[in-house]
């Protein structure tokens, strides 16, 4: 699958340091990658409707990321999937009477536009679900034949118990577990299964579904295995660091972690696993199923300068939850505003320290709100007198640009 137009990434003197991220399974702050590659997975969007800023946030934050690397000199494999099958997409194609596959490729295409526009460097590999449904049937073919998957009237299904470490992703009770599983696309009280938790891996063809042959008869891949196959396939194990919203901790990535753990032998699928806050709006997370969106693709359309919405974002920590709202979105015009009319100046404040100070503040789990500081109080400076520093604005936007994703 086609991923989307990279932005230039303008070069930086000196080199930046490799961020610390808090690690969801030890619940600790650890270095994000080692050595002078970094590889990371973050799951994409099931396209049945186009990106709303809950996406856009968590794309934005793994960017800083991958820019971050990037200035540290290091060689970046990204990785992220498509989910363009999946019961949600199927269920808001029937609703709307439009084909599956063609719902699927328009809102994938809008995805791309967004993230074009937002100025998100695109992945190395972008891989849809129906492409990699051969590598998907194999993967389960080889967890059935292994003795870890059982058969519930036709469909397959992994025995979470044959991973000892199940469970050291999310540390939630069983309680917690089976709850979120019923909320989250699980099925814990179909009657056959060994275990509640056990999670699908083929389900069987159902009249007017699509399906796909196979070794295992025609079906289509669960969720979790998707991911699970895609990044073995294209980071191997123990990758640097899997990304996502923390929606997906349970149980798409506790599922993720345990069946390719077993498959392989090999602990851990990742070494770190970093978590998007939820963004909300009216007081609830913002969602499909509650209809409270906004749209990236709608503000562009209503004006909206895409740096605008980036700088949203970025006004808020990565982990932190938080609400949309058109103050914020205002807040950031005028920031951006300010910024531009700063480095437009012939000359401004000393910028000697500004890179460093950037750096610094990514390098602690990806700290915007203090990277923006930084800039804020440069822009303050120099609007209240140029300075001396010619150099100053020139390199004030291409650190601004280089780091955060944010054209002046």
């Amino acid at each position: 699958m086609k991923a989307w137009a990279a932005p230039e990434v303008r070069r930086l003197p000196g080199a930046g340091q490799i961020p610390l991220l808090h690690d969801q399974g030890s619940g600790e702050r650890r270095i994000s990658a080692s050595g002078d590659r970094a590889r990371m997975y973050v799951c994409g969007i099931t396209p049945y409707d186009s990106t709303h800023v809950g996406h856009t946030a968590t794309y934005i934050a793994f960017d800083l990321l991958g820019r971050a690397w990037r200035d540290a000199g290091l060689t970046v494999r990204y990785v992220q999937n498509v989910t363009d099958i999946d019961d949600p997409l199927l269920e808001r194609a029937e609703q709307t009477g439009e084909d599956w596959r063609d719902l699927a490729g328009r809102q994938t295409d809008l995805f791309r536009e967004d993230l074009t526009a937002l100025r998100v460097i695109p992945p190395a590999e972008f891989v849809g679900a129906v492409e990699s449904i051969p590598l998907v049937a194999a993967t389960v073919e080889r967890l059935r034949d292994s003795g870890v998957a059982y058969d519930v009237d036709g469909d397959l299904y992994f025995e979470v118990g044959t991973d000892p470490r199940f469970g050291q992703v999310s540390h939630l009770s069983r309680e917690e577990m089976r709850t979120l599983s019923a909320e989250r696309g699980g099925d814990p009280d179909r009657p056959g299964k060994r275990d509640p938790l056990d999670c699908l891996l083929w389900r069987h063809e159902r009249p007017g579904e699509p399906a796909w042959d196979s070794g295992l008869g025609r079906g289509r891949p669960g969720w979790h295995v998707e991911c699970a196959a895609i990044a073995l396939e294209h980071l191997g194990t123990g990758f640097d660091v899997q990304g996502g919203g923390s929606d997906l901790i349970f149980p798409h990535h506790e599922m993720c972690a345990s069946e390719a753990q077993v498959l392989t032998g090999r602990v851990p699928f990742a070494q770190v696993y970093a978590y998007q806050g939820m963004v909300g709006l009216g007081g609830e997370k913002m969602s499909k199923s509650k209809g409270n969106l906004v749209f990236s693709s709608r503000l562009r359309a209503e004006g909206v300068d895409p740096m605008a919405i980036r700088l949203t974002v970025l006004s808020h920590h990565y982990r932190d939850d938080w609400e949309w709202t058109p103050e914020g979105l205002s807040a950031a015009e005028q920031r951006l505003d300010r910024w531009r009319t700063a480095v437009d100046r012939a000359s401004g404040a000393d910028a000697g320290k500004v890179v460093d100070a950037l750096r610094e503040a990514l390098a602690a789990d990806l700290d915007a709100p203090a990277a923006l500081a930084v800039v804020d109080a440069w822009a303050d400076a120099t609007l209240a007198d140029a300075g001396p520093d010619t150099g100053a604005p020139d390199l004030v936007r291409d650190a601004v640009d280089a780091l955060l994703g944010v054209r002046l």
